[in-house]
């Protein structure tokens, strides 16, 4: 499952979290009492790491670079992302970017590490849209090999009770390149609501897409988690992980 994300601005929004090789990696803090955009003084000094049956979400480390930078770069991933660092000491630049991002209180980012491997999948970010506002954008990739697993709805579920109950957002926007049919259907599946299409709004190598912009209010998620099972809901209702 192709699950490229774009930006407000056709930036890639999200990158790769931290190296594990015998669990998840990284500090375990406390959760942040009340965010209003991205600002827990708590986590700015490292992401937690959220655990679920199948997987970790952990920050994204530079040690992520060789896998990372491989899954990223293949063509069906790539095709509607923003071109991602091409070489290993771009790509430790950006992760210590995310870090600088982190410390400010501007930026989560988060590596999808599947529990069977130990190797980060993919990544899931965060950004804030303004200071101030309880609004963030969400980013996401998964590599191709985590297609179909399952991976995607079960990180997804953590990172949405991350934001929601933790972060005290009450909102997370999304765009994705409308020909994206993967990751427009991955959001939709979340019971993400579409907002609309902006026209030409994002250029990737020359060329330029129209992008449909999505969103999660914390209200309706709150909902969907009291909902049965069996309905178009958010949170753990929708979870169906197959991680083989």
């Amino acid at each position: 499952m192709a699950l490229g994300i774009v930006g407000r601005r056709g930036q890639p929004v999200g990158p790769l979290p931290a190296a594990a090789r015998s669990g998840p990696s990284g500090p375990r803090v406390e959760a942040p009492e009340s965010v209003g955009h991205l600002d827990p003084a708590s986590w700015r000094l490292g992401l937690p790491t959220l655990s679920g049956a199948h997987l970790w979400l952990r920050e994204l480390d530079v040690s992520d670079t060789p896998h990372l930078l491989n899954l990223l770069n293949e063509g069906d991933v790539s095709k509607f992302l923003t071109p991602p660092p091409r070489t290993p000491s771009g790509f430790r630049r950006f992760v210590r970017w995310t870090h600088r991002r982190r410390a400010e209180g501007r930026y989560a980012c988060f590596a999808v590490v599947p529990r069977a491997t130990d190797a980060a999948a993919g990544f899931f970010q965060l950004r804030a849209v303004e200071a101030g506002v309880a609004t963030a954008e969400w980013g996401f990739v998964i590599g191709r090999p985590y297609w179909g697993t399952g991976l995607f709805a079960e990180g997804a579920d953590l990172l949405l009770s991350f934001a929601f109950e933790q972060m005290a957002l009450s909102r997370i926007e999304a765009r994705a390149v409308a020909a994206n049919g993967r990751a427009n259907g991955a959001l939709r599946k979340l019971g993400a609501v579409q907002e609309g299409v902006l026209r030409q709004a994002v250029s990737i190598d020359g060329r330029h897409y129209d992008t449909t912009l999505w969103s999660i209010l914390e209200a309706d998620w709150r909902g969907a988690r009291r909902a049965p099972a069996n309905g178009r809901t958010l949170g753990s209702a929708r979870i169906q992980a197959r991680i083989q």
